[in-house]
């Protein structure tokens, strides 16, 4: 299954996004990252040096974007995080295909956004999918990409009324390439009924597919028109498929925890006997007889080849205590890493059960009903975005010069 999904960030949380992106983070929560896979990782438009919000400034200095009239809070970056199974790419050779799958997507953003607006385009190759990794015996790697782009539109500025020239009042006085998410992903595409006629708000006005709906189909009209075949269309609603993947996780995860205490167990058996070998101190000390005059001891024969055969065995057996003991602390130290790995992953999974759980039994039973319920929701909380921002003052400055 593929998926395109769109998710928005402002001046304040772009910074986030940018340091999982951009691969900048020390270290990763995310436990799938390979830091020694991230020189992998795709670039089909890089940043550079600069942050993404120096490349915003930029173009704004620039006169090719403006954030003319937009709140403090305002949406100012869109990401797409463009999205396949992983088996889709394994089953295809893997790392390159994925790179040609993900270099059509990224031509597919710059129709969509124009080229000119997307500050980066990154395929990730880091991340281990563990699940299928110990399905199919090796190393398998998940393949997605993040892009940033901004939502630019065209918006005219008009002369006002406080213009002194009547006759321009009402006219252009300049087109702007203005930043605005909802303008740039407002849907203009009507909802259907099964015979095909518009569905009707209380006020009369037609209801309107959800634009993100639209990408999905968009998306994969373009990826299968250019010769990549095999995958199905994203749908809304997936979480289905991620809570078993994660539930997947979690008991290959168990499986794994159980199976280096195991080892730990053999470690310690193996120890113990060898730790024995050695004669204890007391032993060995009353082993002869001292000479009063010399100071000298004297053994038998008999002792004397056992104290041998004691100092050899000794020598050997503290290497392999040695190796046993950083044997057993490798393997303990990689249980407490499974372990509070798996306690994370159980805690995740149960709050994701727990707040889908009425969702998952209507996908179950009415898939098509939550689906028109899923694309009727994304509807609402754009028409609720919308109201919000009518409610807003607006900046008038700039067009009543």
């Amino acid at each position: 299954m593929s998926c395109a999904r769109v998710q928005t960030y402002t001046a304040a949380k772009i910074s986030a996004a940018e340091k999982h992106n951009e691969r900048k983070n020390s270290d990763y929560s995310n436990i799938n990252v390979v830091p020694e896979r991230i020189p992998m990782n795709v670039h089909f438009k890089s940043p550079g040096d600069k942050t993404y919000m120096q490349i915003l400034k930029d173009m704004e200095a620039e006169g090719k974007v403006s954030r003319r009239g937009l709140r403090a809070d305002a949406v100012l970056f869109d990401e797409i995080i463009f999205d396949v199974n992983t088996i889709y790419f394994e089953e295809r050779g893997g790392y390159e295909y994925a790179t040609k799958f993900f270099a059509e997507a990224y031509h597919y953003a710059c129709e969509k956004y124009g080229e000119e607006n997307i500050i980066s385009a990154v395929m990730h190759a880091d991340e281990i999918n563990k699940a299928v990794s110990d399905e199919v015996g090796h190393p398998v790697y998940h393949y997605h990409m993040h892009l940033i782009a901004l939502p630019v539109v065209e918006k005219e500025i008009r002369w006002s009324k406080r213009c002194k020239d009547p006759a321009l009042v009402g006219t252009v006085k300049e087109v702007i390439r203005q930043i605005s998410h909802s303008k740039k992903w407002e849907s203009r595409e009507p909802l259907l009924t099964e015979s095909g006629e518009p569905i009707m708000r209380k006020n009369g006005k037609p209801k309107f597919r959800p634009s993100y709906s639209i990408l999905q189909d968009e998306f994969f009209r373009h990826m299968t028109d250019h010769g990549f075949m095999g995958f199905d269309r994203g749908r809304e609603g997936s979480t289905a498929e991620h809570l078993t993947s994660l539930q997947y996780q979690i008991d290959k995860d168990k499986e794994r925890l159980a199976k280096i205490e195991s080892n730990i167990q053999k470690a310690k058996i193996e120890y113990e006997p060898v730790k024995g070998i050695s004669k204890t101190f007391q032993e060995i000390e009353t082993a002869g007889k001292k000479n009063p005059l010399t100071g000298n001891y004297s053994v038998t024969k008999e002792d004397y080849g056992q104290l041998v055969s004691l100092a050899k065995e000794g020598i050997t057996s503290r290497v392999k205590i040695h190796d046993l003991r950083k044997k057993e602390k490798h393997l303990q130290d990689q249980a407490n890493q499974y372990r509070s790995a798996f306690n994370r992953l159980q805690e995740r999974y149960d709050k994701l059960t727990e707040k889908c759980r009425p969702f998952l039994r209507g996908l179950e039973h009415f898939p098509d009903v939550v689906q028109r319920f899923i694309e009727h929701i994304s509807f609402l909380l754009n028409e609720k975005e919308k109201e919000q921002r009518r409610r807003l003052p607006i900046a008038r400055s700039d067009q009543d010069r």
